[in-house]
């Protein structure tokens, strides 16, 4: 709007002088006299110091958390070795105990062999001692029959070829052997 004004006035022929103050013609001076001064008070009021000391401490802060970040990431790492060594642990551990389970397995199966053997073993020794037993059995009564049969032939015999009179002179000589004795 001022340009349009400018521009008015020029083409009516009008000129206008530009406001002075203090000496300064333009506004472009009192800006720079104002920040010159609004600078100055920064400074004096060491607004800069405050700026950089504010930095300084943030600065000092994203380092402190920057160090414990690291510490953190340090921790872990060190719970990661620690857990992944407690794992080979104990999957070390579980292959011995598999290990173990295994022989122990095998040394069952042979001891149950080794059982089951020795209890043949005994069942067929105790089965040929019963039939030994038995055959021994059978061989008595054999030989008690036989000697019954000896006993009762020899008996018949003697009661047809022998009578009392051969009977007396058998018993006469048994009692003179005893008496000689």
């Amino acid at each position: 709007m001022a340009n349009f004004l400018t521009i008015l006035s020029e083409a009516a022929g009008e000129a206008h002088a530009e406001p002075v103050s203090f000496g300064f013609v333009d506004a472009t001076a009192w800006v720079s006299i104002a920040m010159t001064i609004f600078i100055g008070i920064l400074l004096w009021k060491k607004v800069p110091a405050m700026v950089a000391g504010m930095l300084d401490n943030k600065i000092a802060e994203i380092s402190k958390q920057l160090k414990e970040a690291e510490q953190l990431r340090l921790d872990a790492e060190s719970l990661k070795a620690e857990y992944e060594a407690k794992l080979a642990r104990a999957a070390k551990e579980a292959d011995e105990m598999r290990a173990r389970a295994e022989a122990e397995a095998e040394t069952l199966v042979a001891k149950a062999k080794a059982d089951a053997t020795a209890l043949i073993g005994r069942r067929k020794q105790m089965a040929e001692d019963r039939i030994a037993a038995a055959e021994a059995n059978a061989l008595a009564e054999v030989r008690t029959a036989t000697a019954k049969a000896a006993t009762d032939a020899a008996a018949r015999l003697i009661a047809e070829k022998h009578d009392a009179k051969a009977d007396k002179s058998l018993v006469d000589d048994a009692i003179a052997a005893v008496a000689k004795s």
